[in-house]
């Protein structure tokens, strides 16, 4: 059973992926409403892009903070 599942997932991936990204969506919308869901994907997009930057620049964060304080206040 789990097998034909996996075989089944694996065939239809970008399908079965949609479909599972669009319930989620859905169900924000429904439980937390517009809004909210909005604010939700817009830190989830912010998280992902910390995050990519961070896999590539391991100083990214202090880099940013150089920038936004007085050098050497936050350490």
């Amino acid at each position: 059973m789990l097998r034909k599942f996996y075989r089944f997932y694996k065939n239809h991936y970008y399908e079965m992926t949609g479909a599972i990204i669009g319930l989620i969506i859905g169900l924000s919308l429904v439980f937390l409403g517009v809004l909210n869901t909005i604010i939700v994907a817009l830190c989830i997009g912010a998280g992902l892009f910390i995050g990519k930057k961070l896999k590539s620049d391991k100083n990214f964060i202090k880099n940013i903070l150089d920038k936004i304080l007085p050098p050497g206040s936050y350490r």
